[in-house]
């Protein structure tokens, strides 16, 4: 997997600085990941208030 950040707000895993979901910054300390591919469907998305399919960090520093 490619070096990725995970935004502050909303956990996506990206490979940019801006979360390309909410514009929040995004940084390299995070552990763990979830790849969420129907939201509605999944409890860990409902847990984590996910509506929108990718890659998510589970804990972020």
């Amino acid at each position: 997997m490619k070096n990725l950040n995970a935004c502050k707000n909303c956990h996506l895993l990206t490979d940019k600085d801006r979360c390309p979901n909410c514009s929040d910054i995004t940084v390299k300390r995070w552990s763990g990941y979830v790849i969420i591919r129907d939201p509605s469907k999944s409890q860990i998305a409902k847990k984590m208030n996910i509506t929108k399919p990718g890659k998510y960090a589970l804990k972020v520093r």
